[in-house]
């Protein structure tokens, strides 16, 4: 059996004192989630992994959050490629914060934040993004 691996994580919007322009930015946000590849067209970023509240309620308060969370045959080997397609959803999200878990059975675990040059982004921004990595090394994964 090959190594598994486990990624998870949230991407936050950010609070908004206007109901109707956080209504559009979680309708932006919605559109292209749901606009991802599906069932086995998806090589690493599918829409099946995202899961939100998309109106104000139960799980919804003020700030939007995005979960998200997949398995994968020894991913980190191929992580560039898995962080390329991440950041190219997050350049079309609206979103304030991301962080994305990485656990493998032979590298242990890895923390990745994301966070724009503004302290919030949008798809119309030019900015670049900012990410931070940290590297904590814990026991293996036991199945």
């Amino acid at each position: 059996m090959e190594s598994e691996s486990i990624v998870y994580g949230c991407i936050r919007d950010w609070p908004s004192g206007d109901p109707e322009q956080a209504r559009l930015r979680r309708a932006i946000n919605q559109r292209e989630l749901q606009a991802l590849p599906s069932g086995d067209a998806w090589p690493f970023i599918g829409r099946d992994m995202f899961s939100f509240c998309p109106e104000p309620g139960e799980g919804l308060y003020q700030t939007q959050v995005i979960h998200f969370g997949a398995s994968y045959r020894a991913v980190e080997y191929e992580w560039t490629l898995w962080v390329e397609q991440f950041e190219a959803l997050l350049k079309r999200l609206y979103w304030g914060s991301a962080v994305v878990h990485l656990e493998t059975e032979l590298s242990g675990s890895h923390t990745f934040r994301w966070e724009s040059e503004q302290g919030f982004h949008s798809p119309q921004d030019p900015g670049g993004l900012l990410v931070r990595c940290a590297w904590e090394r814990e026991g293996a994964l036991h199945s």
